[in-house]
């Protein structure tokens, strides 16, 4: 006589994060949907910043506007992120965007969305976002775009307040495109700063 074999209960399914669309304009949650079918096609587990930047490029024309060099410099900028399944993109398989950014959001002493939760509700620490899907640069991103918008005050976060933040953040992935396609992150991320004090 056989024994019967073990019943293993069945595992909920994993709760992906919610889009508080309250708290982003359109064409951002546009660009987060874009960012999240860009790394299930690329065989990335995560999303992470460089998603995030390859995904405002193509959804969304004010960043378009952003760039100092025009259409010439965001043809660069995309033929580095589209050669990123071929080309350079393939060191960074396996490995997890930490820019350190989440570490700095936590220890700067300023209140920030992101201590608790970030905009997505994805961040409480590195572990929570990994588990949510998301790198911990661009979780920390798209928490830190929220709040940009809410310091200038505004209600929702737009593309421009997530591209000024993965800019400014020095280590991410975006910010390296950025830098390989000729780019200068922070004099871009300055240049929104500019932009958005005249809207």
């Amino acid at each position: 006589m056989q024994s019967p074999v073990p019943r293993v209960p069945r595992q909920p399914p994993a709760r992906r994060p919610e889009i508080h669309l309250g708290r982003f304009t359109a064409e951002l949650a546009t660009v987060v949907a874009g960012a999240r079918r860009r790394a299930l096609r690329d065989g990335d587990r995560q999303i992470d910043t460089a998603h995030l930047l390859h995904s405002l490029i193509e959804a969304d024309p004010e960043v378009g506007a952003a760039f100092a060099g025009g259409p010439p410099q965001l043809a660069r900028v995309l033929g580095y992120l589209v050669q990123r399944p071929i080309g350079y993109g393939i060191r960074w398989r396996g490995s997890v965007e930490d820019s350190g950014a989440l570490d700095v959001v936590r220890d700067s002493g300023v209140p920030r969305l992101v201590r608790d939760t970030d905009a997505l509700g994805v961040v409480r620490d590195a572990e929570a976002a990994a588990a949510a899907g998301w790198s911990p640069a661009a979780a920390s991103a798209m928490g830190g775009a929220w709040e940009r918008a809410a310091l200038r005050g505004g209600r929702r976060a737009r593309g421009l307040d997530l591209l000024a933040v993965i800019a400014a953040d020095p280590e991410s992935r975006a910010a390296e495109v950025l830098r390989r396609a000729g780019v200068d992150p922070q004099a871009l991320a300055d240049r929104i700063g500019e932009l958005s004090q005249q809207v």
